[in-house]
């Protein structure tokens, strides 16, 4: 009797912790958070509502295998290891080919100059040869995958087809069924394919060999394989919200239903199969494109639903203002699952214990922490960053769901141990790494490095100050922690500004380090609400003096007077500089919510300082700003990248900070992204996507902060407009895109497999985003499995939650 109190206890608990309003819970979730020890191991993964499963399903109308021989003589092998032939695994029955290489090669790794450690052992790929086939009448590639790794928790291939490289996650001793879109890539000439992956190192599992078992490779034309650029939805589709809405929001979803000549749309009530509303499809007119849009805002019943309009119905989703409670979950677990010099089982063991910083004759491992992305690299102020996220969600959540909240301030602690364990007390700190491999976990032997980043710059001490600060507010369940991190907050705040008075702003020296694009009005930005946080904290007078005076230079930076024509006449937008000869924008990392977070925290705590209705002034202009913006992407709701001068380009500090590895021609390719963006007057144009040019890019974290940005204006001001902002940021990432696809693996439907090459696929893994195709300002969100769009970014899971906990 006992122990059926304890398991129902739990099931409640679990039940609980997935959600409290009256809409039916995860009950799958919910069962999975406790099997996993409330996320003290992964969740386990859920392919069957993932894009790749629902591809897996569409009808194939001819195919054709791409060698007809049995044997390797038209394979080659390059790189460490060997190919054969093997008959003992085999999926078609005609045997397969077997690629075999080493996981260590007993040399040292050797990156580039800039980035020493940034390497591999080596690579091994079997290569096919096409001989310049023209495959235009195929659409996909498919394939048979049998990883046969000894000790390996996590096994990928990449598939190199022409110019594109595509990882494919796998599952180890079985038979994985693979394939790749390719309607959109050139291949009326193709020399050679490629399957073949990078040498890593030895977690402390790993055998010392991996092998995989390639079979029926085959080129196959299938009846639809959906879109991968531009506005419109693919044809016979709903795009919407997978994880739901909130039941006073606005409603919509955006369908392509050619040839219906009925224009009507039901809302379905799962319990009972029932309608529950009925409503008309409207026709839309936007600058994107003409649109059906389903609007459902006035319908407002918790409760799960799906959208039937015609013959397409969607899967199920939610109404309640809940809604948002399961993605948290999955968001966490990722970052748990990303924790380094932490046994994540099922991942790896405690990593990177003989990765060190060294700083005035001592040294520190810089073990602990999040890895930060797909590969193993780290950087100290993006586990601050995502620390500061999860004490949000944890204050949003401890007084609606104890569990949910008690674990992600657990969460939080341990990236605020990595970032509290980096100091060395004057002002210098272990900053980052870059990273590719595995270590031994020896000290002494060839894997060892010391090469981490080691400085004492003013813009993260002043960031470090203000997590510090707002950590020792929160965290009241270990008093000596809270002490520790008022005294240290206080201390960093020094450094940063003993630090400041002696270089000023500026001082980016490691292009590596997401900081480097800073500008300076995000700077004094960031002064300001350090100082704010300090004055929170201590109640000292003088941290209020200085939030007020660091705030000045960003207020002049701000455009008051509009720019544009007409109705496209905006303004509020803010420079990078008093000298107005560059916006403000990014393209990978952003920090754009540092601006309102200022500025609402100064009125917050300064009511009756002489300045108060300028800093009003200012979160009204810069609101009015971003509801200026949502016309370009209507009928979605993704923010634009903003307004552009055309001649930003010529202010090379500014334009070099922010594009790193540019090309010789960036100059020439900024003026023509730009001018594809939509005109305001002869000088100014506005931009849906950022304009780039290197690897990174994708805009999870761009929209996501200015959503951030937008639902603290909309707090502080009370307005929903902007409120309704913020919460269309994350309609879009969890499904209200133009692809119809959940950026966050298990939430909602139509996940697709993203690039985490050294930890696998993971629930709640976020990528960096989707991005523009060539120069143009459209959306473009290929299967392709690359760096950087689909590379897995806990900068990503940080910006979610931190703009969840704004509801």
């Amino acid at each position: 009797m006992k122990n059926y109190m304890i398991c129902a206890s739990l099931c409640l608990c679990a039940a609980t912790a997935v959600g409290q309003m009256p809409v039916a819970p995860d009950v799958a979730l919910a069962q999975d958070i406790i099997t996993t020890g409330l996320i003290h191991s992964p969740l386990p993964l859920d392919d069957s509502r993932s894009f790749e499963a629902g591809e897996l399903k569409k009808k194939v109308l001819y195919s054709e295998p791409l060698s007809r021989e049995n044997g390797i003589s038209d394979w080659r092998h390059t790189g460490w290891g060997r190919i054969d032939y093997s008959e003992k695994q085999t999926v078609s029955g005609n045997g397969s080919l077997r690629l075999a290489f080493p996981t260590h090669t007993g040399i040292r790794v050797k990156g580039s100059d800039s980035d020493p450690d940034y390497g591999t052992y080596g690579n091994a790929r079997a290569v096919f040869s096409v001989k310049g086939g023209n495959w235009e009448k195929y659409n996909r590639i498919a394939f048979s995958i049998f990883p046969d790794c000894e000790g390996a928790r996590v096994v990928n291939l990449n598939l190199s087809f022409n110019s594109v490289s595509h990882l494919i996650n796998l599952v180890n001793r079985q038979w994985n069924h693979c394939f790749l879109n390719i309607e959109n890539i050139q291949r009326t000439k193709v020399d050679e394919i490629a399957f073949g992956a990078s040498i890593k190192g030895k977690d402390r599992t790993t055998g010392d060999s991996s092998v995989y078992y390639i079979d029926r490779i085959e080129l196959q034309q299938v009846e639809d394989v959906g879109i991968e650029s531009g506005w419109m939805p693919a044809a016979g589709t709903i795009v919407y919200s997978t994880s739901g809405y909130m039941p006073d929001d606005t409603k919509t979803a955006v369908a392509n239903l050619p040839g219906s000549n009925d224009h009507t749309f039901q809302l379905i009530d799962v319990q009972g199969g029932l309608p529950v509303f009925k409503g008309q499809i409207r026709q839309e007119k936007t600058g994107i494109g003409e649109f059906e849009v389903i609007d459902f805002s006035s319908f407002n019943r918790p409760g799960s639903y799906q959208i039937k309009a015609g013959d397409v119905t969607t899967p199920p989703f939610s109404i309640g203002d809940n809604v948002w409670e399961n993605s948290l979950w999955r968001t966490l677990n990722y970052i748990f699952c990303q924790r380094c010099g932490y046994p994540v089982p099922g991942k790896h063991g405690a990593c990177h214990i003989d990765l060190c910083s060294e700083h005035d004759g001592k040294s520190i491992s810089y073990s602990g922490g999040w890895h930060d992305a797909g590969d193993l690299s780290q950087q100290t102020l993006q586990t601050g960053d995502v620390a500061y996220a999860l004490l949000e969600a944890y204050n949003k959540q401890k007084d609606k769901n104890k569990l949910l909240a008690a674990r992600l301030l657990e969460e939080a602690e341990w990236g605020l141990e990595f970032v509290l364990k980096n100091r060395y007390g004057d002002g210098y700190r272990a900053s980052s790494v870059g990273l590719l491999i595995w270590q031994d976990g020896v000290f002494d032997t060839l894997d060892d490095i010391s090469t981490v980043r080691v400085q004492n710059l003013a813009f993260d001490n002043f960031l470090y100050a203000a997590y510090e600060a707002y950590a020792a507010m929160s965290i009241d369940r270990d008093p000596g922690l809270q002490e520790y991190l008022r005294k240290v907050a206080k201390e960093d705040f020094e450094f940063a500004m003993k630090r400041h008075a002696e270089v000023g702003y500026g001082e980016f020296i490691h292009f590596y380090e997401h900081s480097y694009n800073t500008s300076e009005s995000q700077y004094m930005a960031t002064i300001s609400w350090a100082a704010g946080m300090l004055y929170k904290l201590t109640g000292e007078q003088r941290y209020a003096e200085l939030a007020a005076e660091y705030i000045r230079y960003t207020l002049d930076c701000q455009r008051k007077k509009p720019v544009g024509n007409g109705k496209a006449a905006v303004n509020g937008f803010f420079y990078r500089d008093k000298s107005k000869k560059s916006i403000v924008h990014y393209i990978h990392q952003s920090r754009e919510q540092v601006y309102m977070q200022a500025l609402t925290l100064l009125c917050e705590t300064q009511p009756n300082h002489p300045d108060y209705n300028k800093w009003v002034e200012s979160i009204r202009l810069y609101g009015d700003y971003l509801k200026s913006l949502m016309s370009y992407t209507a009928p979605y709701g993704m923010l634009p990248s903003g307004v552009y001068h055309i001649d930003e380009h010529q202010d090379s500090t500014s334009f070099y900070s922010l594009h790193l590895f540019p090309p010789k021609n960036a100059r020439e390719l900024f003026v023509e992204q730009v001018k594809n963006g939509v005109p305001l007057d002869k000088e100014h144009y506005m931009k849906r996507f950022p304009v780039w040019f290197s690897i990174f890019n994708g805009n999870t974290a761009v929209h996501l902060s200015a959503g951030k940005a937008a639902a603290i204006c909309g707090n502080f001001l009370n307005d929903e407009d902007l409120l309704n902002i913020g919460r269309e940021q994350m309609y879009w990432t969890v499904g209200k895109n133009p692809f119809g696809q959940s950026l966050i693996y298990g939430e909602g439907y139509n996940y697709p497999q993203l690039d985490s090459f050294s930890s696998g696929e993971i629930v709640g893994e976020m990528p960096v985003g989707i991005r523009s195709l060539d120069n143009e300002d459209i959306p473009y969100w290929p299967q392709i499995n690359n760096a950087c769009y689909k590379e897995v970014w806990v900068t990503s899971a940080g910006k979610w939650l931190t703009l969840a906990a704004e509801y």
